[in-house]
């Protein structure tokens, strides 16, 4: 079983050794020091919205957020579970994203704990084949609205300050939108390869294609090696001069990934890095997917690649 991706067996050997910390932690109950609600965010991106609605009046965790390691291979220490098991609100991914959190979550119940799964919130169902939901356009707008319903719910004499920053938020995302809508209107369709689906959702409201079948994307992201054959289609991509840009995730390279940059350099194909946890410092979430956005756009327009943000 490779170990870079994601290993539910190794997951559930390693929270089971935290179960008692967890248990041991303090009650949710509790405010954080100067009255601020005490969150987390499973992934830093989460972590960052829950800051910009929140404001002064919380203080946040990131679980994940280190852009230089797997978050598929992430193993929850004895320190994370006490601050997961001590949080008034959490934010996590769900559809087997972030299934610690749960581990974390049942070791340590609380009545009081706020908990936003950001799949249920969708009403996605497990089977749902990409859980990179955060590069969706209308995946935000919704946690952004559910956190500061869950916040006004906790301090309800912030409410107003609550709202203010919702709206501040919504208005936020629109250069983001507008680029999308863009890019769409101009290059429709554009063809593009990916090694796994990390920024489809991304792609699909640029009105890019994706054309790397997507059990090659399934095999890279769950860590199994992809067939000859469906390898063979992935370098005819790039051979055969059939795509316009190459996304790659840029937290997880291997011989294969290697591979296939190589070949995009080769034949003059625009490279873009895409990520699974925010790129710190220097980010936000809106000026992380407009600089994603914009990165492939350079790409499309000028060959100019970004494979580093």
């Amino acid at each position: 079983m490779p170990l870079r991706r994601r290993s539910l067996a190794a997951a559930l050997v390693a929270i089971a050794g935290l179960l008692a910390t967890a248990c041991s932690a303090s009650s949710a109950s509790t405010d954080a020091p100067g009255g601020q609600v005490s969150a987390v965010g499973a992934e830093n991106e989460y972590a960052n919205v829950i800051g910009q609605i929140g404001g002064k009046y919380v203080r946040v965790t990131a679980i994940e957020s280190n852009p230089n390691t797997d978050p598929h291979t992430f193993e929850a220490s004895p320190s994370v579970a006490q601050e997961v098991s001590a949080a008034q609100l959490v934010v996590q991914n769900g559809i087997g994203y972030d299934t610690y959190m749960n581990r974390i979550e049942s070791a340590a119940p609380s009545s009081t704990r706020k908990v936003i799964v950001v799949q249920q919130l969708l009403h996605l169902p497990d089977s749902t084949p990409n859980p990179h939901l955060w590069y969706s356009p209308a995946t935000m707008p919704a946690v952004a609205r559910a956190i500061a319903g869950d916040l006004s719910g906790m301090q309800p004499a912030h409410a107003a300050y609550f709202a203010a920053n919702l709206r501040r938020f919504d208005a936020s995302l629109q250069p983001w939108l507008q680029a999308l809508a863009r890019l769409k209107a101009a290059y429709p369709g554009t063809p593009v390869a990916v090694t796994e689906p990390v920024g489809n959702y991304l792609l699909r409201a640029a009105g890019a294609k994706v054309l790397t079948p997507f059990t090659f994307q399934a095999d890279v992201m769950n860590g199994v090696d992809p067939s000859p054959q469906a390898v063979s289609l992935e370098d005819g991509l790039f051979t055969g001069h059939r795509v316009t840009v190459f996304l790659y995730n840029q937290q997880v390279t291997d011989s294969l990934t290697q591979s296939l940059l190589g070949l995009a350099h080769k034949d003059g194909i625009p490279v873009v890095g895409v990520y699974e946890t925010m790129p710190t410092p220097g980010y936000d979430y809106q000026s992380w997917m407009l600089a994603e956005t914009r990165a492939l756009q350079a790409a499309v327009t000028s060959k100019l690649s970004t494979e580093k943000l």
